[in-house]
């Protein structure tokens, strides 16, 4: 400004114009250069120094400009200035942090985020835990607690520190970046962090931290070997011997590798183990120390290729977790947005047990029973390892282990008869069926030949799943057969097969009352005969609980069938389970959406289900889960014509009231309400069908002109309640009516006929049948009726054996082609191994050759770059070259230029001094020479030949 000011003071024209044209060398000519015209598409950037430049111009031409726009600069700082100040007062500042832990808390509270401190404690401490927490966050509140209660039984091992890592002026919240809180961080010594994402529990915290605390356990003794390689969690086991060393080499990589694997999985599913006595070693085929064991129940078990793999602890833990094998896996849901069950049911048909675990419990002995059940479940091969674990879960006493490898002793206590051909299977009665009258459950057995005898007696063959279905179909189409007076004992009777007139089956029926626990003989009944397939009313006996199959073991107990059929089971059927245990005390909530009931003292739950077939299967709450019940329950669902019953789920019907025009049907209500003595039409919807709402009122005034003695207008939420296949429809909104006395002749309201009153009225009118209903209401049944329906059933049974019979045609038809489809896919796997083992020998040959062109092209590469090179410098030599020989060319001329010059110089002075020397003679006294006469003739000659000198010269 003081320059722009002394030169607008008195300069004149010409200084004004040496400025404008851009002249002068200092600052002041820079500043004050006028911009030149910039093109259309110029940047923001050179638009703003384009800008500056003229402010700058304009300043030196108009200085009083400059000094007005400074000053309403300052002006409009110092009224921005005021406002932000006014601003910043409204705004309330944080509150400054608090405790969060209680001072008499064990845990060490860094309420203001310092995590400096944090790592210098941590430091100094072996084992430490970080609770990363939010004051506002409900599960940090929720898991204080729970923190708290497992700091004050760990507080002398292990060091609990929870920072707030939400202040923002704390080191943490500047450092950390969590995206959920809280967060649990474990460190052992200089190993971590170890992140714990578990159940916010005491217990599980507790638990996890004994695991980062010691991660190997001890293997000293045999029995104990048994407990590490009977459990149901992969085991690892390291050799090392002590005695040599206070820290044999390796021990350090194997302690590491186990707290890597807690980090990777933190649920802690593969346990590592140490063994120090070399005949333990050899028992799991351990020799060298150093050595690692990775036990596998059923696959090989395998041992740490040390000549293969490096012997680190990241390699050890990641060749754990690829090998391992598990039998059932721990789901533990977070509560939120999750596909964890969806991806599991996505697999397969799952069998989830829900059972209450203590994790620092000594012992399972439920879980036991459980594992003892996959074992079996998934023995296919009959490994004799893996019955020396059962018998070990089993507290039996067996001989020395002497080798996992060896065969089993030969010298075994042999088995009950019935045991080694489990053909006997227990028929539950339908209540529908007269003989289910005097008695509804039945042990069923396969080629018995012997009359009135029980099945416990009886040496039987061994049958397949075949031979039983067939049995059954056999036992129900002949049921009449066995049609006795009500009795207390147990009535045995024999009935022909339909494959042959030469084999029998044998069927032993009692009538049991079924208690909490279990079924004795003392609770045997025998309730007496009572036809009610025809009554005065016009209703229909509800499906009342029965007896499941799992509790043949109750009802008959002398007939203990062992685990013989139950063995491999997993691999004779189609329909495998993936077994899931989940912790009843934390996902009680998942058990009850399956069916268990809310209110029980014992939370333990069993379930099946088969997404792909959309339905699932419950075990009988009143049923103790325990090793039979689960082996009969998974057995039910595996034979080919199971009889398990789908389980429904409905809604409560206590929630809807009775008074309104049109009843609302439950799960629970259907066959009371559809299934009753009225005529009946009903609606199907859901909350989420838009059309469903518009029939409305359409509804209630069909309610309102029928009359509710003898009809009944009601609808049914299939959202939310769930009915037997045959009442299921696959669209919405639909209207099914059914008739009175006549249940099993439903009508489906024509899709293509609006739904309005008139047309539902015609459709009712044309369905039904007054006269027929007021007949079968008012007359009692007679003696001709009895007669009637017993004919009728004839007529059903035997049209129904036809029907099975073409149904076992097929049946056979098809186990031929299945004969058929099984060899060619036999073949064609033989052909796929091929196929792959030459594909895996194409796939190397591909790679050595793929290795061999990236050899060769860098060796192109290579060279081409040389020969680039070596032509490079040949053509700079070639170039010099040319510059030599040019230059040497005009070296030559220019020195025979100057030798020629010399030697005409030479001449010239010779004849310069030939002339003096005539000249100095007199001349002869001849005529005079006149002064423009020419030279003498060799004067002419010299100045010939110089001339032709100059001239080759040029």
């Amino acid at each position: 400004m003081s320059e722009c000011r002394g030169r607008g003071g008195g300069s004149s024209s010409s200084e004004d114009a040496e400025d404008e044209g851009g002249g002068g060398g200092g600052p002041a000519g820079s500043d004050c250069l006028s911009p030149s015209p910039a093109p259309a598409t110029a940047s923001s950037a050179g638009r703003l120094r384009r800008g500056l430049r003229g402010a700058s111009l304009m300043a030196c031409r108009r200085p009083e400009l400059l000094c007005g726009a400074v000053a309403l600069g300052c002006a409009l700082l110092l009224a921005l200035k005021f406002t932000c100040s006014r601003a910043k007062d409204v705004i309330i500042p944080a509150k400054p942090p608090v405790n969060f832990f209680s001072p008499k808390s064990p845990v060490l509270d860094l309420f203001q985020g310092q995590l400096d401190y944090a790592e210098h404690v941590r430091r100094d401490s072996e084992v430490v835990l970080l609770f990363f927490y939010a004051p506002w966050c409900g599960q940090s509140i929720a898991a204080r607690a729970e923190i708290e209660q497992a700091a004050s039984r760990l507080s002398d091992q292990v060091l609990f520190v929870a920072i707030n890592c939400w202040w923002n002026q704390g080191k943490c919240r500047k450092q950390k970046h969590f995206f959920y809180f809280p967060v649990i961080y474990l460190y052992h010594r200089s190993f971590g962090p170890i992140e714990y994402k578990g159940p916010m529990s005491a217990v599980y915290i507790e638990k996890f931290v004994r695991r980062v605390m010691k991660p190997l356990l001890y293997i000293p003794s045999q029995s104990e070997l048994l407990d590490f390689l009977s459990n149901y969690e992969p085991g690892v086991l390291g050799y090392f011997e002590f005695s040599g060393s206070p820290q044999p080499p390796g021990y350090l990589t194997f302690f590491t590798s186990a707290l890597h694997s807690l980090k990777k999985d933190y649920l802690g599913t593969v346990r590592f183990g140490v063994i120090t006595n070399k005949h333990l070693a050899k028992l799991v085929s351990l020799v060298h120390s150093g050595s690692v064991y990775l036990h596998r129940h059923f696959n090989t078990s395998l041992v740490f290729p040390r000549e293969v793999l490096n012997y680190t602890a990241e390699n050890i833990c990641k060749w754990a977790l690829e090998n391992r094998e598990t039998l059932f896996r721990w789901l533990r849901p977070h509560g939120g947005k999750s596909l964890l069950l969806n991806n599991e049911l996505k697999k397969g048909p799952a069998l989830f047990l829900f059972i209450p675990f203590n994790p620092l419990a000594e012992s399972h002995p439920l879980i036991d029973e459980i594992t003892e059940v996959a074992l079996e479940y998934n023995n296919c091969r009959g490994d004799q390892v893996v019955e020396r674990l059962l018998q070990h879960l089993r507290r039996v006493d067996a001989p020395m282990l002497e080798s996992l490898a060896l065969e089993p002793p030969a010298h075994l206590p042999d088995p009950p008869l019935i045991t080694a051909s489990p053909c006997c299977n227990t028929v539950v009665l339908p209540q529908w069926h007269s003989f289910s009258r005097t008695h509804n459950v039945c042990e069923l057995c396969v080629n018995q030949t012997a009359v009135g005898v029980k099945p416990s007696s009886v040496s039987m063959p061994q049958c397949s799943f075949f031979e039983m279905a067939a049995a059954l179909d056999s036992f129900y189409l002949k049921e009449q057969t066995f049609y006795h007076v009500a009795s207390d004992s147990i009535e045995c009777s024999n009935f022909l097969t339909s494959y042959s007139p030469f084999s029998y089956y044998t069927a032993c029926c009692r009538t049991i009352s079924r208690g909490v626990a279990g079924f004795t003989d003392s609770e045997l009944e025998a309730p007496t005969i009572a036809f009610s397939s025809l009554e005065k009313k016009c209703e229909v006996d509800a499906p009342s609980s029965v007896p499941h199959i799992e509790e043949n073991r109750y009802l008959f107990p002398e007939v203990d069938v062992t685990s013989t059929n139950f063995t491999g089971l997993s691999c004779r059927t189609n329909k495998t389970l993936n077994i899931y245990l989940l912790d009843s005390n934390l996902f009680w909530l998942y058990a009850e959406r399956l069916g268990a009931p809310s209110s029980t003292q014992v939370k333990e739950f069993a379930a099946i289900v088969d997404m792909k077939e959309e339905s699932h299967y419950i075990l009988d709450p009143k049923q103790a889960l325990m090793k039979l019940t689960l082996e009969s329950f998974i057995q039910n669902f595996s034979v080919l014509y199971s009889p398990l019953k789908r389980h429904l789920i409905g809604s409560d019907s206590a929630q809807f009231p009775s008074q309104h025009l049109i009843t609302e049907v439950t799960t629970d209500t259907f066959w009371e309400v559809v299934l009753q003595k009225q005529d009946v039409l009903l609606l199907y919807y859901a909350p989420w069908c838009g059309f469903c709402p518009s029939l409305n009122h359409v509804f209630i005034q069909l309610a309102r002109n029928l009359p509710m003695d003898t009809f009944t207008v009601a609808r049914i939420d299939v959202s939310q309640n769930d009915l037997p296949w045959e009442f299921m429809v696959d669209r919405l909104p639909t209207v099914l009516f059914f008739p009175c006395n006549r249940k099993d002749l439903s009508v489906k309201y024509p899709e293509d006929v609006p739904i309005t009153l008139p047309n539902l009225l015609r459709f009712i009118l044309h369905h039904s049948d007054p006269a027929y209903s007021h007949q079968n209401v008012a007359n009692s049944p007679t003696k001709e009726c009895f007669q009637s329906e017993a004919v009728l059933q004839r007529g059903h049974i035997s049209h129904l054996e036809r029907e099975i019979q073409k149904l076992r045609a097929e049946i056979s038809s098809l186990q031929r082609a299945q004969v058929q489809v099984e060899s060619q896919l036999s073949s064609a796997r033989r052909d796929e191994h091929r196929l792959r083992r030459q594909q895996r020998a194409l796939e190397e040959q591909h790679s050595l050759l793929h290795t061999h062109s990236e050899q060769l092209q860098a060796l192109y590469q290579q060279k081409t770059h040389e020969l680039e090179e070596l032509a490079r410098k040949l053509q700079e030599l070639a170039d010099a070259s040319e510059n030599l020989l040019t230059e040497n060319t005009w070296l030559k001329i220019l020195v025979a230029t100057m030798e020629r010059k010399l030697e005409g110089r030479d001449r010239t002075e010779s004849l310069a001094a030939e002339t003096e020397a005539h000249s100095e003679q007199p001349e002869p006294s001849g005529a005079p020479r006149l002064p423009g006469s020419p030279p003498p003739a060799n004067a002419s000659a010299t100045l010939a030949s110089e001339r032709s000198n100059e001239n080759r010269t040029d």
